[in-house]
């Protein structure tokens, strides 16, 4: 998968980059899924009994396994108008957690394919390619071509690519904002009216969405005498995040009108908190889960939870620097780098870290762009086969092992 051809010296490169950008990515993306379903069969094969699949688990098992349930559920069942309660009457989980695009749209393709499983997983393999396409059209206008091709095969390939595989939203979600993010680029604003909406009806992130065009906003206004800032675009970008902001707060609205209760959505994303700490706050507050996840990991691990917090800061001090000061990164330009800002910071604010912590990284996905800036080969080689072999080790521990805490895709 990683040989010469994707660079500019190799013999065979000027063969390689004849080719159309659209079937040279095909080639990677398929080269890439065959990988992960070699994985897959593996973590199938090998799950032991007590694991969350059982020693008779199928591929067809993990398609639609651990949150994938719930999206079929959620397709088959809707959404609760009384909300299920714990024996101590809190709120339970329950389908309100999962916005309805994706579950409902492979629940229309079902009705031809004959299975919604399967209808949701060529939901998520196609957009996991058509997002390799926008990813390669987005850093393409940053970086050379091999180096941009090089990024789309170490994303196709990534620690998460299982998630191309699984009946989850993310690919879909991961396709919306890649391109939300070249309609910025280009400026090509009236598609963001569409695309707002879908994204903030695929999965929760919208918000982070609204926040990047605030600071896209700033940015533009700051340097409008070497960048002219025209009255029609200033209209866009208000409007824009005004609308991300309205759509990401939408759900919570439906949901409290739909069951009765003001916070319905709120309490539902709690009830999942209850999973790794025995007394969460009763109601939500911005940055809370952050940092209670920081002290509950510290102990976890033996240390005081002041120590869990310090790490957390040094964290989150490197990524700011990183995005700040580092040359490759910075080679990807200012949207993009205001973009991986505004969504960590909203990750800091809604989140409690803990194992799906990976998986909600991947909207961070144009960061692979500047893994993959460096031109040395052995460089990229290297970058792919960790990719490759942390790929395996997720599919291993979340669909072959799967039997404790820290094993939840």
């Amino acid at each position: 998968m990683a040989d010469g051809s994707l660079t500019d010296t190799a013999p065979t490169a000027s063969g390689w980059r004849a080719w159309p950008v659209a079937l040279r990515i095909a080639v990677l993306y398929l080269s890439a899924r065959a990988v992960t379903t070699g994985f897959l069969l593996v973590a199938a094969a090998s799950a032991p009994v007590g694991s969350r699949f059982g020693p008779q688990a199928t591929i067809g098992d993990l398609v639609a396994g651990w949150d994938a349930t719930w999206y079929w559920f959620t397709a088959v069942n809707g959404y609760p108008t009384d909300l299920p309660r714990t024996d101590a009457g809190e709120v339970a989980e329950n389908s309100w957690a999962f916005l309805p695009l994706y579950p409902y749209l492979a629940a229309a393709l079902g009705g031809l394919t004959g299975s919604w499983p399967a209808a949701a997983l060529i939901i998520s393999l196609v957009a996991g390619y058509l997002a390799c396409l926008v990813l390669h059209r987005l850093l393409r206008a940053h970086l050379d071509g091999p180096a941009s091709m090089w990024a789309v095969l170490i994303f196709a390939s990534g620690p998460l690519a299982a998630l191309f595989q699984v009946a989850y939203a993310e690919a879909l979600f991961l396709l919306w904002l890649l391109l939300a993010l070249l309609c910025v680029e280009l400026r090509r604003w009236p598609w963001l009216y569409l695309l707002i909406p879908v994204m903030g009806f695929t999965r929760p992130g919208v918000l982070a969405f609204s926040l990047f065009l605030a600071l896209y906003g700033v940015w533009r206004w700051m340097r409008r005498r070497d960048d002219t800032l025209p009255t029609r675009e200033i209209v866009h970008i208000v409007v824009a995040g005004l609308w991300a902001v309205a759509v990401g707060f939408a759900w919570p609205v439906i949901a409290a009108l739909a069951t009765g209760v003001p916070d319905a959505y709120l309490a539902t994303e709690l009830a999942w908190r209850r999973n790794w700490v025995s007394d969460p706050a009763a109601h939500f507050l911005p940055f809370e889960g952050f940092l209670e996840g920081a002290m509950f990991w510290a102990g976890e691990w033996g240390w005081p939870g002041w120590f869990g917090v310090l790490m957390l800061a040094l964290l989150v001090a490197g990524f700011a620097a990183a995005l700040l000061f580092e040359p490759h990164v910075r080679r990807l330009g200012t949207p993009l780098r205001l973009w991986a800002f505004s969504y960590v910071l909203y990750l800091l604010a809604v989140f409690f870290p803990q194992s799906s912590t990976f998986r909600l990284l991947l909207p961070l996905t144009p960061l692979w762009g500047a893994v993959a800036a460096p031109r040395a080969v052995w460089w990229r080689v290297v970058v792919l086969a960790g990719c490759l072999a942390a790929q395996a080790w997720w599919i291993w521990n979340m669909y072959s092992q799967a039997s404790t805490y820290w094993q939840v895709p």
